[in-house]
């Protein structure tokens, strides 16, 4: 396993980590999900990925239980604050009271006493960022929170976040966590470029289009009943047969390189330098395995212009 500086702070990320969502305390019976996060650890995988909303505290629950049988310090643990937890009108958001209530809440379910990253899930347009990034920066303070980061904020959103926080002296953010993947290649326009200036990370979700980059679906009507896609239908809307026809083209690259489709498809991610880690789902220890075999492939300069010209 690789491993990446995280923006520009000092902390180290491997290049492939280990999230939850739709999964742990989900639809993922808790023997593979355990599984799963053993098996990461084992091969070297040190960033672990969370959130309060999945699955209402339940994923929290499983990562941290597992992640206790190995050192705190051997990991990186990061969470999330945004989303709706509860039926009362501060049970959202990133004001003072949601976010020093969320986070004590999730290091109790993790069953830790800090995380190192806590990320803004999302940019909550009714607090003042000011607000926000004071409260957060209080947590780093009380050692509860060791990094700041956002995710699926816009490249205006952190800029106007990194003002906030250079004016009053106040932790910076050094991540973010957007949807990144062949198909999805929206943050190559602003968001990068703005990460490289500014000191800011990627950390990628979605890097395999939710299974589709891999290779595992034949047929947009010919779903796999023990995928995701199976059970939410949004998923199965973004597999159609035109991204198919690409995916069995870049499989076609992957054979003569003999590596998975999937691990081209991580490997492509890796390419960009300010992306410190491709962040994966796996329901089965196997998926884990196959994941991290990506670290470390560097594609040729051909490679990738035969992969962009299928993908145009």
């Amino acid at each position: 396993m690789k491993y990446r500086r995280l923006g520009a702070s000092g902390l180290k990320v491997s290049e492939i980590s280990l999230g939850s969502w739709l999964t742990y305390g989900g639809y993922v019976e808790r023997e593979n999900a355990v599984k799963a996060i053993e098996t990461a650890y084992g091969l070297g995988v040190n960033f672990f990925d969370t959130a309060n909303v999945y699955e209402r505290g339940a994923a929290e629950k499983v990562l941290g239980e597992t992640l206790r049988g190995f050192p705190r310090e051997s990991y990186v643990l990061a969470t999330k604050i945004f989303g709706v937890m509860g039926d009362g009108p501060n049970d959202r958001g990133l004001s003072r009271k949601h976010i020093t209530e969320q986070c004590h809440a999730s290091l109790k379910r993790l069953g830790v006493e800090y995380v190192d990253i806590m990320y803004c899930h999302r940019y909550d347009p009714e607090t003042p960022v000011e607000e926000t990034l004071r409260t957060l920066d209080d947590l780093v303070r009380q050692g509860k929170i060791l990094y700041v980061g956002v995710s699926e904020w816009t490249a205006a959103q952190m800029t106007e976040a990194l003002a906030v926080a250079d004016r009053y002296l106040l932790d910076r953010i050094i991540v973010n966590q957007p949807v990144y993947n062949l198909f999805e290649r929206y943050i190559e326009k602003e968001v990068i470029p703005l990460g490289e200036r500014q000191g800011i990370g990627q950390v990628v979700f979605s890097p395999l289009a939710q299974g589709l980059l891999t290779g595992k679906y034949n047929s947009a009507d010919d779903i796999p009943e023990d995928s995701r896609a199976a059970k939410l239908d949004w998923m199965r809307k973004g597999i159609t047969g035109d991204k198919i026809a690409k995916v069995r083209e870049l499989s076609g690259i992957a054979a003569e390189l003999d590596i998975s489709p999937g691990s081209l498809a991580l490997a492509w991610i890796l390419r960009q330098r300010n992306v410190a880690s491709a962040l994966v789902g796996a329901s089965r220890p196997q998926q884990v395995e196959e994941n991290v075999t990506a670290s470390g492939i560097e594609l040729s300069e051909d490679v990738l212009a035969r992969i962009d010209e299928i993908i145009a």
